[in-house]
């Protein structure tokens, strides 16, 4: 990719997800292009006046100097071509890298042009300057890991541990839910993949910690309802009814639990529908609020949206949006919880149990995902079974 391509790549990933200013670490000096400055100083613009960046509130902020800087359409175009904001800080390294170049060039221009002992010393400072431009980037060697691994066997730190669930056995197995971990929770329908990933969520927030839930199946006071009767202990089936159907008991389990929900630090989104719009409300969250210890939880995989429609192959679109949301678990340090439907062919085999070749429109899952579990219930196949409400969990 040259310069020009990862610069319209970079300004349009922002104009898509304008969240994403907030993570760079360049400024308008690292673009080449007059029209990209200028479109850069403009979202610069936006985002300290306005605290949010899109194509409408860049066009406005450009005013006069719109055409100097393309015209709308340019803006327009610029981001409709990028296909995924996921390798959005690969395009910020190749400017980070293209303008060490050309700092480093223009260092040894000046000292070929009057080339003396002082000269040497400038050069040598201003060369050693143009290599902490990319400094950041730099990859660990194995031995600064292995050191940083010794200090955590010798002074473990509680914010490094994975984040308690409701479920004692669950979190022992998987020793909780893991930082930038992506966590695929699969099952077939009506097996409660859903209760079971809110009692997830619920867990974390008891335990101190905050869940963001994107609900592209249900609505917020739906699920909250499910959540009251789960603390509560009321049967899900009596809110189809309330006056005929609720006790006096029901009524008080219902408001106590009601009580204790409301201290959660939970927030419930069910308008979100794309991989954008989910991974921008993501990263908002985390930056606006840095103490605090996100689980993101999304139901689920196959209702998702992706950048890029692929109508002959949604299996690479699956596959897209589930690397995207490993590559975001990785880059905030958070664990994401992606709930996933299992295909029907588990239901005409003679063993019932899910497998990973039943990942439904699969395509890589398997290969992004950290942890898979299943659910699966003897009598959602079997009603005469005597393991009657019992949900087992397979994890692989």
């Amino acid at each position: 990719m040259n310069t020009y391509e990862a610069e319209t790549s970079l300004l349009g990933s922002i104009l898509l997800e304008g969240t994403l200013f907030a993570d760079l670490e360049i400024d308008e000096e690292y673009f080449t292009y007059k029209q990209h400055q200028l479109i850069f100083q403009a979202m610069k613009q936006a985002y300290k006046e306005k605290g949010a960046i899109d194509l409408v509130i860049v066009t406005t902020m450009l005013g006069e100097r719109i055409e100097a800087a393309g015209g709308v359409a340019y803006l327009t175009q610029m981001a409709e071509s990028v296909p995924s904001t996921a390798t959005f800080k690969q395009y910020e390294q190749i400017l980070k890298e293209a303008y060490q170049l050309e700092e480093a060039k223009r260092a040894v221009q000046r000292f070929l042009n009057q080339p003396t002992e002082q000269t040497i010393d400038q050069l040598l400072k201003d060369l050693k300057r143009c290599r902490e431009l990319t400094a950041s980037q730099t990859e660990k060697s194995t031995y600064d890991h292995l050191m940083e691994i010794s200090e955590e066997l010798l002074e473990p730190e509680l914010d490094n541990l994975g984040y308690m669930t409701s479920f004692t056995d669950f979190d022992q197995l998987t020793g909780g839910l893991q930082r930038g971990d992506l966590i695929i929770l699969a099952a077939r329908p009506s097996v409660r993949k859903t209760a079971f990933a809110l009692n997830l969520a619920a867990g974390h927030c008891k335990h101190g910690g905050k869940s963001l839930v994107f609900s592209l199946e249900m609505g917020t006071k739906q699920l909250l309802k499910r959540m009251i009767s789960a603390e509560g202990l009321v049967h899900a089936s009596k809110w189809r009814d309330i006056p005929n159907r609720f006790t006096v008991t029901d009524y008080e389990r219902a408001m106590q639990a009601i009580g204790e929900i409301a201290n959660w630090q939970m927030e419930i989104y069910d308008a979100k529908r794309t991989i954008t719009e989910i991974r921008a409300e993501i990263r908002k969250q985390v930056h606006d609020h840095p103490g605090e210890k996100p689980l993101v939880l999304i139901d689920y995989l196959q209702l998702i949206a992706p950048s890029v429609i692929r109508r002959d192959r949604r299996d690479l679109e699956i596959g897209e949006i589930t690397r995207e949301l490993k590559l975001l678990a990785m880059e905030l340090n958070i664990p994401i919880v992606l709930l996933s439907q299992l295909s029907r062919g588990v239901d005409s085999r003679q063993e019932k149990r899910p497998m990973m070749s039943d990942l439904r429109e699969s395509a890589n899952i398997e290969q992004v995902a950290d942890v898979i579990a299943f659910l699966y219930r003897e009598d959602y196949y079997d009603r005469r079974t005597e393991q009657q409400n019992e949900l087992e969990v397979i994890l692989l």
